[in-house]
C-alpha cells in the first residue's frame, strides 16, 4: 500500500558529499516521523537521523554537524545531506517512515529497500 524508494547513493572519496532522497507513495493519509538508518556489514542497523513532521531533527552523535535531514511534506519526501563523509559512513542507508494509510486507516512503519553508500579513503 505504501512504497518508500531511496535514491542518491553511490561511491565518494573521503571528505566528499552525497544527498540521499526517499520518496513515499501509495495510500498515504499522513506521514509522521521519517528516519534514516544505516547498516554496515557485520553491524546492526542504527538510527542516523530522524525528522518529525514539523521539522524537528535528531541525529546520531557520529553524524552530528556533518549530516542534515530535511523533508518536503508536499512531496512526501525526506532527504539526507551528507557532508565530510568518512570511510566509516560506508553502509546501506534505509529510509523509514511512520505512515497513516487512507484505507484502512491505520498507522505503521514502512521501510525502503536501501541505497548503498561507499566512502573510499
Amino acid at each position: 500500500q505504501v512504497q518508500l524508494v531511496e535514491s542518491g547513493g553511490g561511491m565518494v572519496q573521503a571528505g566528499g558529499s552525497l544527498r540521499l532522497s526517499c520518496a513515499a507513495s501509495g495510500s498515504i493519509f499522513a506521514i509522521n516521523d521519517m528516519r534514516w538508518y544505516r547498516q554496515a556489514p557485520g553491524n546492526e542497523r542504527e538510527l542516523v537521523a530522524a525528522i518529525a513532521v514539523g521539522g524537528t531533527t535528531n541525529y546520531a552523535d557520529s553524524v552530528k554537524g556533518r549530516f542534515t535531514a530535511s523533508r518536503d511534506n508536499a512531496k512526501n519526501t525526506v532527504y539526507l545531506q551528507m557532508n565530510s563523509l568518512q570511510p566509516e559512513d560506508t553502509a546501506v542507508y534505509y529510509c523509514n517512515a511512520v505512515v497513516r494509510t487512507t484505507n484502512p486507516r491505520i498507522t505503521r512503519d514502512y521501510w525502503g529497500r536501501g541505497t548503498q553508500v561507499t566512502v573510499s579513503s
